[in-house]
């Protein structure tokens, strides 16, 4: 905290807005309002977090309150209307199961400090890949209509048609949780690694945290695009 730290955010902000803006990626006004809205709730969450991480109902309806909002971004994303929300669906297929697994092994506790941000590490990450998958899978049937309608006219059912079109480009939506655990150590130090270093906690306890953490985005994504594969080939989110 330093009394330059606003002039600095504010630089990085326009920067990240004006180079949006002239390199015509069309997303100018997004960064800046993405910047905004990041601010606003972190402050929010700054004030709340110390009463949510105390009651394990508020815990848990924060982390509802995360997975609602991870599903309505994500299935905005894909499509617009009410089968956006069909993006629920993928979102809690690949996080439900890594998180209660996490639970149930007591490899993290059930304090509200420790389940409040794993599960916005995996909600996170199953966003992402949902998004992604959903958004490239629908793309791909679109411009590669006439292929799908030729495998029907071969006697394909209309699932197995559109599946075999879009799976290869839904895949795609895996390889940053790919990249990021193959060069964790070696491009990156991921923040939990970092935010357990600076707790106090020894190298070999931050790495075998990061190493959990890695391994179930690396498991809930996977989950997540496999299921938003499937949906997008029955139609779900067309």
């Amino acid at each position: 905290m330093t009394p330059l730290l606003p002039v600095v955010l504010i630089a990085l902000v326009v920067t990240g807005a004006l180079a949006a803006r002239l390199g015509r990626l069309g997303h100018g006004r997004a960064v800046l309002t993405a910047c905004l809205r990041a601010a606003a709730q972190l402050g929010a969450v700054s004030v709340l977090i110390a009463w949510v991480v105390a009651s394990f109902t508020a815990a848990a309806g924060f982390v509802a309150l995360m997975y609602g909002v991870a599903a309505f971004t994500a299935g905005r994303r894909i499509t617009r209307g009410r089968k956006a929300w069909w993006a629920a669906v993928p979102i809690a297929a690949g996080a439900a199961p890594v998180l209660s697994m996490l639970a149930a092994s007591g490899t993290i506790s059930m304090d509200g400090i420790v389940v409040i941000p794993i599960a916005g590490i995996v909600l996170g990450g199953c966003l992402t890949a949902t998004s992604l998958a959903g958004r490239r899978a629908v793309e791909e049937l679109v411009q590669r209509r006439g292929e799908v309608e030729a495998a029907l006219a071969l006697g394909f059912l209309p699932r197995e048609a559109a599946v075999e079109i879009c799976r290869p480009a839904a895949a795609q939506a895996l390889l940053p949780a790919l990249d990021q655990t193959r060069t964790v150590g070696l491009v990156t130090l991921p923040g939990a690694f970092v935010g357990m270093l600076l707790g106090g906690a020894s190298p070999v306890q931050a790495g075998v945290v990061q190493l959990v953490v890695l391994v179930a985005l690396l498991a809930a994504e996977a989950v997540a695009i496999l299921v938003t594969t499937e949906m997008v080939a029955r139609g779900c989110f067309t």
